[in-house]
């Protein structure tokens, strides 16, 4: 007479199958538990890659809606140039003059495009991470110096924005040619195109496909450093705001990491997204500027609106900056936790 498997249960509270009893004492074989499809499907997100990625997707989908009217404000006054003054006021009053003039609508204007961009981009930027942080670290899940951070950070950065960079700039266009500048309106008329309308516009009339990747340069020259700041100060907030004891700081612990890390990364970089904002509108007629190159766009700019012309929309910019990025990574730890489970340790 043969005994049944122990129904005891592990540690972890799954069944722990132990090898039966067979007759004259010897072992008889046991069937294992079956590997069903819906468990080979969760073992092969929870590879920390893919898990990284898929949780990158959803906290760059949440970081931009939450701030999408700032998100907005932020690009009409880094493109407003001197003598410009339909959004030369504080940023209340230049909220409240958007929902005026184009309600709901106008707070959400080219946030639909920002998402599709942003999806994509944040998911490659932490997938990326973790696969250049393997080339750093001396044993699986192994931690990095800050500098090591930096660096990584700055690759992820540049491998995130060149896959994903001619959707900024559609989602830029879509989100000015809408809004109250006499000169932008009268040159494009009643009807606003769309996403797909503006690609091919400016792949047929603006010089093929480099038109995609028109202010590719300053773009890159920004974002790598703003996301190896970003996530070396984040990593090391992290730790900070951890309780003596736990692994991990708390839902506040992380908000509050998040929110640092990304005011101080955006408030190094931020002359550089001013740049990449005005070079991917520099072929628009009716912006009152042309650059030919990124030292003369910094001069002109110096020139005609001041020092201070390299920091137009940095209110908005920190004003939206906290609470996007506090939103952004918890948004991604809470998903990546779910995905990959007990197998996340060791892993950003």
């Amino acid at each position: 007479m043969t005994s049944s498997p122990s129904s005891e249960r592990a540690e972890d509270g799954r069944p722990a199958f132990k090898v039966a009893s067979g007759e004259n004492g010897f072992p008889s074989p046991l069937t294992p538990p079956p590997n069903t499809g819906l468990e080979r499907f969760k073992e092969i997100v929870a590879q920390p890659v893919l898990a990284s990625f898929i949780a990158g997707g959803v906290a760059g989908a949440v970081s931009r809606t939450v701030v999408s009217p700032l998100e907005r404000l932020k690009i009409l006054f880094q493109i407003q140039s001197v003598g410009r003054n339909e959004y030369k006021m504080p940023v209340h009053k230049a909220l409240a003059k958007m929902w005026r003039e184009e309600g709901w609508r106008g707070f959400m204007a080219g946030n639909g495009t920002n998402c599709i961009r942003i999806v994509p981009y944040s998911a490659v930027q932490f997938s990326s991470y973790n696969i250049y942080k393997k080339f750093f670290e001396d044993s699986p899940g192994a931690g990095l110096d800050p500098y090591m951070r930096l660096f990584c950070g700055g690759l992820a950065g540049i491998t995130s924005v060149t896959f994903t960079y001619p959707l900024d700039i559609v989602r830029t266009r879509l989100s000015i040619q809408s809004a109250s500048f006499a000169d932008l309106q009268k040159a494009s008329g009643r009807k606003l195109p769309g996403m797909w309308s503006i690609l091919v516009t400016m792949y047929k009339t603006e010089g093929g496909f480099s038109a995609l990747y028109r202010g590719i340069i300053p773009t890159v020259a920004g974002v790598a450093p703003y996301v190896g700041l970003n996530f070396m100060s984040y990593e090391t907030m992290r730790v900070w705001f951890t309780k003596e004891g736990d692994k991990d700081p708390n839902a506040l612990g992380k908000l509050g990491a998040g929110a640092i890390s990304g005011a101080f990364a955006q408030t190094c970089t931020y002359p550089f997204d001013v740049l990449r904002r005005r070079f991917q509108i520099n072929t628009m007629s009716g912006m009152g500027y042309q650059y030919n190159s990124i030292g003369g766009a910094v001069r002109q700019i110096i020139k005609t609106e001041g020092f201070r012309g390299l920091y137009k929309g940095i209110v908005p910019n920190l004003l939206k900056v906290a609470p996007s990025m506090a939103s952004s990574w918890l948004s991604f730890e809470f998903t990546r936790d779910f995905v990959m489970g007990n197998r996340r340790e060791g892993h950003l």
